[in-house]
């Protein structure tokens, strides 16, 4: 899958996947908390503040940066993919 630059951008701003850093799990840049875990909370029906307030290395800027950046690659992706 390729990347605007301004996506692949973003990824660098944002996360790092570092095999010192959580075996390589893709964390929020400058933590150790995996970006799945903020997918987990969503999906559990907990909100954006629940996460942060559990997790407050991650910024509530670099939260919804990664939420954005999931919603490009998905309508990107289902522009790409639709019939």
């Amino acid at each position: 899958m390729n990347f605007d630059k301004q996506t692949t951008q973003t990824f660098k701003d944002i996360i790092t996947c570092n095999p010192r850093i959580m075996s390589g799990t893709p964390v929020f840049k400058n933590t150790r908390v995996p970006i799945k875990n903020l997918i987990d909370y969503l999906e559990a029906g907990d909100n954006l503040d629940e996460f942060l307030d559990d997790f407050p290395s991650v910024s509530r800027t670099q939260a919804v940066q990664a939420l954005e950046l999931a919603k490009k690659i998905l309508l990107t992706q289902a522009h790409a993919y639709s019939d």
